[in-house]
């Protein structure tokens, strides 16, 4: 197993075990590409170690069908692995906004039900995809989020995908990664393509 040296030690009493094992919140943010990619990734990962995985997507409209969810749910019923639950978020929202007042009760319903999981210890992770859009368009409270997290029981990991993080969730989060682009083939009239985009 690898071996990542801290560059600094806390005085917060832990021994480093209890440090290395503490639940953590992951932010995936930025206008580049590869925030959602990035937390399929965890979630492998997390399957891999057996856990149970919760994908919640709040954006995506649920009639489209992306590969990972695909992937990740013929692994979970493999039996090799973590168990992997998918919940799309009603029809969800895409790039042209349709009904709006439906899709923002299917997002506060969607984060209902993380609540309730989390209160429930369902999942070991839990990837909320594209729920930075939600905080941001003032759907849900950001502040409500934080102290959810915060108060969350058990050793769950939670990692949120979405452009425009709002500030508060960036400065409570422990892991935040802001996805740059530099170039993108859509900058040159390219549209999205089949096994690169979905």
């Amino acid at each position: 197993m690898p071996q990542g040296q801290p560059s600094v030690v806390p005085n917060d009493g832990l021994t480093t075990r209890q440090r290395r094992n503490r639940p953590l919140v992951f932010v995936h943010t930025g206008q580049g590409k590869g925030k959602s990619t990035a937390a399929f990734g965890l979630a492998l990962r997390a399957w891999n170690q057996g856990w149970p995985v919760g994908v919640f997507q709040f954006v995506k409209s649920a009639k489209w069908k992306v590969g990972e969810e695909r992937a990740l749910k013929v692994l979970g019923e493999s039996g090799e692995g973590g168990t992997v639950a998918w919940h799309k978020m009603g029809e969800g929202w895409s790039w042209v906004q349709r009904d709006i007042a439906s899709s923002e009760d299917a997002a506060r319903e969607g984060w209902e039900q993380v609540k309730r999981d989390l209160a429930a210890e369902t999942y070991k992770l839990l990837v909320l995809d594209e729920f930075a859009y939600p905080l941001k368009w003032g759907w849900i409270d950001t502040d409500e989020v934080v102290s959810v997290l915060r108060d969350r029981p058990g050793t769950q990991h939670v990692v949120i995908t979405g452009r425009d993080a709002p500030e508060a969730l960036v400065d409570f989060a422990d892991l935040v990664t802001d996805m740059t682009k530099v170039k993108h083939p859509m900058d040159t009239g390219q549209k999205g393509q089949r096994g690169i985009e979905w």
